[in-house]
């Protein structure tokens, strides 16, 4: 995929973002902060008898990097476990967008997957 498509998929992700919207009914919360520029996201997940992720939702304000990320990652992690959510790595933000994220747009891209380490982290 070329740079032009990334780009739109991740203005698509912003315009339409998957996973939008807070669980009626979830096992952990979240909420993670880019106090840098004020990016604010909270993360809900649901998971099964596996303790695998059922269900996964998000609220929040961000910019299109951040939402995009957020809702390419809400995608990832539905069916996976813990440990598999916990190998996931900032390398895989950036494969997911697809395109090349300068340092200062870094803090927008990795808030979700920030937030969801630190959610499982707390939880434990």
């Amino acid at each position: 995929m070329n740079e032009e498509l990334y780009k739109e998929n991740i203005l698509d992700h912003n315009r339409n973002p998957h996973n939008k919207g807070a669980l009626a009914s979830y096992d952990i919360s979240h909420n993670g902060k880019n106090v840098n520029c004020g990016d604010d996201v909270t993360l809900y997940f649901k998971f099964d008898e596996e303790n695998k992720v059922k269900e996964v939702g998000f609220e929040g304000k961000g910019c299109a990097i951040s939402t995009a990320a957020t809702s390419m990652l809400t995608d990832k992690i539905k069916g996976l476990n813990k440990e598999e959510i916990q190998s996931l790595t900032e390398k895989d933000i950036l494969d997911m967008l697809g395109i090349e994220i300068g340092i200062s747009r870094e803090n927008c891209a990795f808030l979700s997957l920030n937030t969801l380490k630190e959610a499982l982290n707390k939880n434990e």
